[in-house]
């Protein structure tokens, strides 16, 4: 009789567990007070772009490069000088003080002069300043790029994350409801003391792995929101998986993909336009070592062997001891390193493209190698375990063991598609253009 009390007891035990594993889809238990917004991946991007700080401030100083231009344009300004003699009393002849000839006879002078840059100093400033605003804007994009690249990232990692945190969320909430009815029975001897505490050390170890898999989705979520510059909010992506299902690593031939990445690569233009900017600065340099020439009119008053004194004069500096040597020396030295520096972005390209599409191809054989049906068959067998359990015809510890299998199988499925997806994005980035 307690035999059949203990049957009658596991079977319905097994359909609640039943029902509640795979007929149920629990929410998951990753948001607190916060609201939630779904988002595809589109809206996603245009929210990025209107929103995020980084890229604004990057914008303002490209705007700042620009209005350093218009100021190397600019010529320098006129010079104006005067002065005026001691102011001393005049008197008459009968040794009176006469104001009228302490007007006229008072000495003064005027001076004008001009700077006048020599060497083509002006227009090799100019060459640096509209550079240097070139270098900010591949800047501006070379961020872009990073910054598109982590959000697209974080978004489909959350999104396999949440898929695979679904599964533990069944299993979790099936064996909590086990482990509170098998309490309830263990002292009427209708469970065995080991079953309970199996059952419990098993939920533990899923709730521990849980964890630490809603940790990763909130600190992808946390990278998320702070790209998208939004206020915390639990972010749903919506992926268009029809899209990813149609996704090929051969579309493009890798000539193709290499040379888009020559001709796209921010970084490499970066390291382009920095060798170019050093090479303008040597120019610059160079010419700095030529002094200016000053040029003015003067005029003075009772200053000179006349009453009114007009003279031209010139001024330039003698180069004895400075001619900017350690300038031009120091320039010489910043092409030779930002050579080197280009020549290394320019020789990893080639090999980061070569093994995106590598790792693609790669993540694409196993993708292939999924049965479609195969998940479907395997929470089919799920079922049939869960009959035969009922049935007695298999042990607890079968039955667990097999609800595992279901579990790791279901999170290397998520771990395959994520992989697969995350190859592609990585050739987007390494070709510095949206290929797929």
């Amino acid at each position: 009789m307690q035999q059949i009390k203990r049957i009658v007891f596991i079977t319905l035990v097994v359909k609640i567990m039943c029902s509640t594993a795979l007929s149920q889809s629990p929410s998951l238990n990753i948001k607190t007070t916060v609201d939630t917004i779904s988002l595809k991946l589109a809206d996603a991007e245009s929210m990025f772009l209107k929103n995020n700080f980084l890229l604004l401030s990057q914008k303002y100083n490209i705007d700042a490069q620009k209005a350093l231009v218009i100021q190397a344009k600019l010529y320098p300004n006129p010079n104006i000088s005067m002065y005026n003699g001691p102011i001393l009393p005049v008197h008459d002849v009968q040794g009176r003080f006469d104001s009228v000839g302490f007007l006229k006879q008072n000495d003064y002078g005027v001076t004008v002069s001009q700077l006048i840059i020599l060497a083509g100093k002006r227009n090799k400033s100019v060459k640096v300043a509209e550079a240097n605003a070139k270098l900010a804007e591949y800047q501006f994009y070379d961020l872009l790029r990073t910054l598109k690249y982590t959000l697209r990232s974080d978004f489909y990692n959350i999104y396999y994350l949440q898929e695979s945190a679904k599964v533990y969320a069944k299993e979790i909430n099936a064996l909590q409801q086990i482990v509170a009815a098998f309490n309830q029975q263990k002292d009427k001897g209708y469970i065995a003391e080991k079953e309970v505490v199996r059952i419990q050390a098993q939920l533990y170890s899923l709730q521990s792995e849980y964890n630490d898999l809603i940790n990763q989705i909130n600190d992808a979520q946390s990278e998320l929101r702070l790209i998208l510059q939004i206020k915390p909010i639990y972010i749903n992506p919506l992926p268009d998986l029809k899209v990813i299902e149609n996704l090929n690593p051969l579309q493009y031939p890798l000539a193709t993909l290499i040379d888009t990445a020559y001709k796209n690569r921010t970084d490499l233009q970066i390291a382009k336009q920095t060798t170019d900017i050093s090479k303008l600065n040597l120019s610059y340099q160079k010419s700095l070592a030529v002094p200016d020439l000053t040029a003015g009119l003067s005029y003075q008053r009772y200053g000179g062997y006349v009453a009114s004194f007009q003279s031209a004069n010139l001024a330039i500096d003698l180069p004895f001891f400075s001619r900017n040597q350690g300038n031009i020396k120091s320039a010489k030295s910043t092409i030779n390193m930002n050579t080197a520096s280009q020549k290394s972005v320019e020789a990893s390209v080639e090999e980061q493209v070569f093994r995106a599409v590598q790792k693609s191809i790669d993540n694409q054989k196993m993708y292939k190698t999924i049965d479609t049906k195969f998940p479907k068959d395997f929470e089919r067998l799920l079922n049939e375990v869960l009959i035969n359990y009922q049935k007695r015809n298999i042990g607890l510890l079968d039955f667990l063991d097999f609800y595992d299998a279901y579990k790791q199988n279901t999170l290397q499925l998520n771990n395959i598609q994520y992989n697969r997806v995350q190859a592609f994005e990585d050739i987007n980035f390494y070709t510095g253009a949206d290929m797929y």
